[in-house]
């Protein structure tokens, strides 16, 4: 594998590592399924891409994205908690709906962002790291987001999330609300994945309505992988299992498709990603079954003799 394609395989590890981290926040911390991440991803990119094509600078951008992506977050919790409908079939509607949404925002399926100014461009002219320098400032943001969650959950409002994702009658009946502890966290997860989602279409030089197709797939094939490989014993270790994770899956992916003796192509991605996803879970359970501590031992009963 070339030096081009490892940096090229660490910046979208580096890049995924937000979606895992937001797939964290909903599937881990609130137990809460949700397939609103494959539109809330392209959501991003649509809104980041409109709005530096409308002129407006690149980090707020980048922010009115990441904006975005909390409404959409809201819109599934709300279709959960106010609509009481299932938690799993609130993130498909609201997936589907987005779809016209981005549609909506970009105009056409897809929009360039070549030759205008980005967060990439404008960290490049302040710096000058030559082949890593978007690599960088991927691991900023991925840092970032990593230790911001790692002391969120550390504070009363994220202890209070953490435990109505945990047990949401003992929370309620603490005076948590659950449906509200429901509303931040969805949106704080799809908050994090329109921020890749901005982040990937101004790195690849443009958003497309279908770039989200599988976000969730790759989200967590990146959560279980880091989990197989740290664990998820404390916070920092499930916050850094999603970055660890998503640069695992990524390499793995650049090193089957780079070598050409396997006889493994593009079109063969899904198969790939299955086999290391199914791989990564059977760790995991291998992991769990050993570390389980052994049953009680049950004194044998003795017969009374009479």
């Amino acid at each position: 594998m070339s030096l081009f394609a490892l940096a090229g395989a660490i910046e979208t590890g580096l890049l995924f590592s937000l979606v895992a981290l937001g797939v964290f926040l909903s599937f881990r911390v609130l137990d809460f399924p949700d397939l609103t991440v494959d539109g809330s991803f392209p959501l991003g990119a649509a809104t980041a891409a409109a709005a530096i094509t409308a002129g407006a600078d690149p980090f707020l951008a980048t922010a009115a994205a990441a904006l975005s992506g909390a409404a959409a977050g809201l819109v599934t919790a709300m279709l959960n908690v106010r609509f009481k409908i299932m938690n799993l079939l609130a993130g498909i509607l609201s997936m589907v709906a987005l779809f016209s949404i981005n549609l909506r925002i970009m105009g056409r399926p897809n929009l360039p962002v070549y030759g205008y100014d980005t967060v990439f461009n404008r960290f490049g002219s302040l710096f000058d790291f030559g082949l890593w320098n978007d690599t960088i400032l991927l691991a900023i943001f991925a840092i970032g987001a990593k230790l911001a969650i790692d002391w969120f959950l550390r504070t009363e409002i994220g202890l209070a999330l953490r435990a109505s994702g945990e047990n949401p009658s003992m929370s309620e009946a603490q005076g948590i609300s659950n449906g509200g502890m429901r509303y931040l966290g969805m949106g704080l997860s799809n908050a994090l994945v329109a921020l890749a989602g901005a982040l990937f279409a101004q790195m690849q030089g443009v958003a497309d309505v279908s770039m989200g197709i599988g976000t969730i797939v790759t989200g967590l094939a990146a959560l279980i992988i880091g989990e197989a490989v740290l664990g998820r014993r404390s916070v920092f270790l499930a916050t850094l299992g999603c970055l660890v994770g998503a640069l695992i899956y990524r390499l793995f992916i650049a090193l089957a498709l780079n070598a050409g003796f396997i006889g493994i192509k593009a079109q063969d991605l899904n198969l790939v990603t299955a086999v290391i996803v199914a791989g990564a879970v059977i760790l995991s359970q291998s992991r769990g079954r050993l570390q389980m501590p052994p049953p009680p031992l049950i004194p044998a009963t003795t017969k009374r003799e009479g």
